[in-house]
């Protein structure tokens, strides 16, 4: 007998391992999955403009990316005593124009680099409703707490989206014909639009995906993060306590998915060895004096020697030095 619904996955077409670097744009949610990727030693770049949520501000930011002209102070504007930039989430504002500009720039080169030897990129979607400033018309990745007046607030359309991303994907193949895209919609809901208005931008999203996959079969994939939240875990007790945001055992619980079925087999091997020692760094031993402590951090350090001659790339500096740290 089933309890619940379970989804069923289809073979993907492509996977991700540890030699693929990964870059990943758009909601908070993909900074979850992001950091996962990251702590587990994946070659990552997550979110280089900050939180994004809907497809008109990751497309924008892409082609920054593609083509990186530095950022100047014609590109900011000072509100609430910190300058800030509308393609960028406010983890970027600073008190001064040359801070600011120094913290984008300097993440605009990084991340540039690293997107021109990307193999893998993956898209989450949030909301296809977008703001648009007045005074110029153009959309903004973030309205940082501007009046409300300020924007027109519209909805975008199935082909305001595909058309945008259709052209964009080209051009992605064109510079890196081995480019594969991740996309997924964002299982947190937009709760001001409403029940209803909520699902209308989240079907805007899955209608544009459902035809992008279509025009680039063999180049882009789509990953059911949204359903697994609407029909696998549809109890509260999968919300956090705004009842609209995934708990950290639902976050987890999509994470495993995403590893069981779009991370390569080899790769899931390495995987469950690093797990093994985020968890013996995170050990609260009993007696943190006692010889059977030491021994187990000597062996977690050995252990990480021995993964690190295989995986050569993995940079455990930190993690050594916290170990070393307790042997003193």
């Amino acid at each position: 007998m089933e309890f619940y619904t379970q989804l069923t996955y289809p073979k993907p077409l492509f996977q991700f391992s540890y030699q693929d670097p990964v870059l990943l744009l758009g909601s908070c949610f993909v900074e979850n999955i992001g950091t996962r990727m990251t702590d587990l030693k994946f070659q990552t770049d997550v979110n280089p403009f900050g939180t994004l949520y809907n497809p008109a501000s990751i497309s924008h930011a892409i082609r920054r990316l593609i083509e990186p002209e530095p950022y100047r102070e014609k590109d900011l504007f000072s509100a609430n005593g910190l300058f800030h930039s509308f393609d960028h989430h406010s983890r970027f504002s600073a008190l001064s124009v040359e801070t600011c500009l120094d913290q984008i720039n300097t993440r605009l080169d990084a991340s540039a680099c690293f997107f021109r030897r990307c193999h893998r990129l993956i898209i989450t979607w949030g909301t296809s409703w977008v703001y648009r400033l007045k005074e110029t018309g153009a959309i903004v990745g973030n309205c940082h707490k501007l009046p409300e007046r300020s924007f027109v607030r519209q909805r975008l359309s199935v082909p305001d989206i595909v058309d945008d991303w259709k052209a964009l994907l080209g051009e992605l193949l064109h510079i890196n014909p081995e480019l594969k895209v991740l996309f997924t919609v964002s299982p947190i809901r937009h709760w001001k639009d409403g029940a209803h208005g909520n699902q209308l931008s989240k079907a805007t999203l899955l209608l544009a995906i459902d035809e992008l996959n279509q025009l680039f079969p063999e180049e882009t994939a789509y990953f059911p993060s949204y359903e697994i939240m609407m029909d696998e875990l549809r109890d509260y007790r999968f919300y956090a306590d705004d009842m609209l945001h995934p708990s950290a055992q639902a976050i987890e619980y999509i994470w495993e998915q995403f590893v069981a079925h779009l991370v390569d087999a080899e790769s899931q091997a390495v995987l469950k060895s690093c797990q093994e020692i985020q968890k013996a760094i995170a050990h609260k031993p009993f007696n943190p004096e006692s010889e059977a402590y030491r021994q187990f951090i000597l062996q977690t350090l050995l252990k990480i020697d021995r993964l690190n001659e295989k995986m050569t790339f993995f940079d455990y500096t930190k993690e050594r030095n916290i170990l070393k740290s307790k042997l003193k």
